[in-house]
């Protein structure tokens, strides 16, 4: 049906992290965290290193690398020129995460860092000011350094009452500034990266070479307390302030996982990797139960949970009011192959069924209706609101003579993925709002570079750090102003 269905209060917006786009990495008493010390979070070595006097894991950054993050597109200092550049597009909602290393350095702290609390309070302001509703995200790979390299991270109990601290210190300052808080992103991420997503590290190891070994303990330990941490966030929320809107963000390209045949090994291969790969956390966050096929794991690598009676009726009685994703792409399951991860979703074998794929060097395939998908498998499985706070297109794109940028592939990309939410909202998903990652060039998050652009605005800064940081519209901006002025009716126009 060729007619929009976005409610009136959708929230149409866009989407960034503190960790790619704020830089001032050190500055105003902000403490290195955990994505400071690699170049992007697919990195296999990050940079710390074993000091034998210390017997500790200290941070050693590579001179021969470039760490982009570091300065990002310099948000900290440029925020009030890009979110007025946010509000030309009409943007009602702005994503964005406070680093916890600017509100606490060391993560461990009795008294929070003045000068961090402020910035978030002025950011805050500034996106009220031009009426855009902040969507905050309180971790988003950002833990802090100290917090792996003296405690171990997630792996160490002790954990919940750091975050306990820092998220009360957050909810009390920016009590009428924020409603939606998303708790940690993308945290299914954790058993891949175990230590940018998961924040997890082997401060014992037995083999200092291999800082990314980490054991199946260690890692269900942090599953757990981070379980607890999560729940423990929506009671407190809901605690100091009635009107938060407390959320869970999972990646869920995952979910759209197809079986390559009607195989029944296929087809139960793509069941168990949506399980493992999204549901083992939607699950406890959304239902308050931790399912059986996460109890069958544990007992078949021998992991024995500490988790106590009060702490499981913590996870039952406090689940989260609304499920946030991130969704890029669909992926396929067959027994033929290894299927491999990246920061888009999950790569198998070729579906010989889509059209398209974005172009070089990255070829993600596009599949729009994997989004409708999505939209449904969730609603189906939690029966809560949905927000997308994560679709778009990386691309390598260079200004014309001119200074121009026709980004034609995104604007199609991006009018057939809203048409088909328009759809799962005539299904019945209640869709509360979508927000484009990232609608300012930024860092790109799994490869630290600035040659993979999802932006509506362009961002003069390229991958060896050179670049004036001005900023310009691509061709999309005016585009994607009409969709929003126009609540999405302006898709269904010829």
């Amino acid at each position: 049906m060729n007619k929009s269905f976005f409610p009136k209060d959708f929230l149409w917006g866009g989407a960034v992290a503190a960790n790619q786009c704020e830089g001032a990495w050190l500055e105003d008493g902000k403490q290195p965290n955990v994505t400071d010390i690699c170049v992007g979070i697919s990195t296999k070595e990050p940079g710390l290193a074993w000091n034998e006097e210390t017997g500790k894991w200290e941070m050693k950054l590579d001179p021969e690398k470039v760490y982009l993050s570091h300065e990002g597109i310099d948000f900290y200092h440029r925020y009030k020129e890009d979110l007025a550049l946010m509000a030309g597009m009409g943007f009602n909602s702005f994503r964005t995460s406070i680093a916890w290393g600017r509100i606490f350095p060391n993560g461990d702290e009795e008294e929070p860092n003045e000068a961090g609390l402020k910035f978030y309070e002025d950011l805050f302001k500034e996106m009220r000011r031009l009426g855009m509703e902040p969507v905050i995200t309180l971790s988003h790979y950002e833990t802090p350094l100290h917090l792996l390299t003296e405690y171990g991270g997630w792996a160490n109990r002790k954990m919940i009452g750091f975050w306990e601290k820092y998220i009360r210190t957050v909810f009390a300052r920016y009590s009428g500034l924020v409603k939606y808080w998303l708790t940690f992103n993308e945290i299914n991420n954790m058993f891949r990266r175990p230590v940018i997503s998961g924040g997890i590290l082997d401060i014992h190891p037995a083999d200092t070479t291999k800082p990314l070994v980490i054991t199946e303990h260690d890692r269900w330990q942090s599953y757990c307390n981070l379980l607890v941490a999560n729940a423990m966030t929506v009671k407190i929320g809901h605690e100091m302030n009635p009107d938060y809107q407390i959320g869970c963000m999972l990646s869920s390209s995952a979910v759209a996982t197809y079986p390559f045949t009607c195989d029944p090994d296929d087809v139960w291969g793509a069941l168990n990797l949506q399980r493992i790969a999204n549901f083992y956390y939607g699950d406890p966050f959304c239902l308050g139960i931790i399912p059986g096929y996460v109890k069958r794991t544990w007992r078949e690598v021998g992991y024995e949970s500490d988790l106590t009676d009060e702490e499981l009726q913590l996870i039952k009685d406090y689940t989260v009011d609304f499920f946030s994703f991130s969704y890029y792409r669909s992926g396929t399951f067959s027994k033929e192959v290894k299927n491999a991860f990246d920061t888009g979703g999950i790569t198998g074998k070729e579906n010989p069924y889509l059209d398209h794929c974005s172009p070089e060097p990255w070829k993600w395939p596009v599949d729009p209706k994997g989004l409708r998908y999505t939209l449904n498998v969730l609603t189906d499985r939690y029966h809560l609101p949905l927000m997308i706070v994560e679709n778009g297109i990386g691309l390598d794109e260079t200004p014309d003579e001119n200074g121009k940028i026709f980004d034609d592939f995104r604007r199609e990309y991006v009018r057939d993925h809203l048409i088909q939410v328009n759809e799962a909202i005539q299904d019945g998903c209640e869709v509360l709002g979508y927000l484009y990652w990232g609608p300012i060039d930024i860092v790109s998050a799994g490869t630290g570079e600035m040659k993979k652009r999802y932006g509506f605005v362009y961002v003069d800064r390229h991958n060896d750090g050179t670049g004036t940081m001005a900023r310009s519209k691509k061709e999309s901006y005016d585009w994607f102003r009409e969709v929003v002025e126009s609540n999405g009716s302006c898709l269904f126009e010829d």
